[in-house]
């Protein structure tokens, strides 16, 4: 399945759990979920969605990789620093499946974080039976 996701903001996190919970199919009680980002300046992870961590995710990769610094990828098109952050996070997240939903821990969700935006992303989310 897919997914499309819409940001308005430059650096944006989305918790797409309930989205990647009805993505898996009703007949797998229990495999791997994979969510998979089909960008190279976009990532996602696995996290708890509170507003304040949200907001210190954003602060930590401006300090990590500073929108302002002078890269070389710049020369192109102007969004090294969302490349660099996008590997930080990672494109993908594999999540268990048991008794057919996400078994995620109490305070996870599976986060998508927009780092060059606004744009319209897709992310492609696959479920394996085991």
């Amino acid at each position: 399945m897919r997914l499309q996701i819409d940001t308005d903001e430059r650096v944006t996190v989305v918790d797409v759990t309930d989205d990647v919970a009805a993505a898996v199919p009703d007949d797998v009680e229990e495999g791997v979920c994979t969510v998979f980002v089909r960008h190279t300046t976009a990532g996602v992870c696995v996290n708890e969605r509170e507003q304040r961590l949200l907001t210190d995710l954003e602060d930590a990769l401006e300090c990590l990789v500073p929108a302002d610094e002078q890269y070389s990828h710049d020369r192109l098109d102007g969004n090294a620093d969302a490349h660099l952050r996008a590997m930080l996070l990672g494109c993908s997240v594999a999540v268990p499946v048991r008794d057919g939903d996400l078994a995620l821990g109490t305070w996870q969700s599976v986060l998508f974080v927009e780092c060059d935006g606004p744009r319209t992303r897709t992310v492609d989310v696959t479920t394996t039976p085991s």
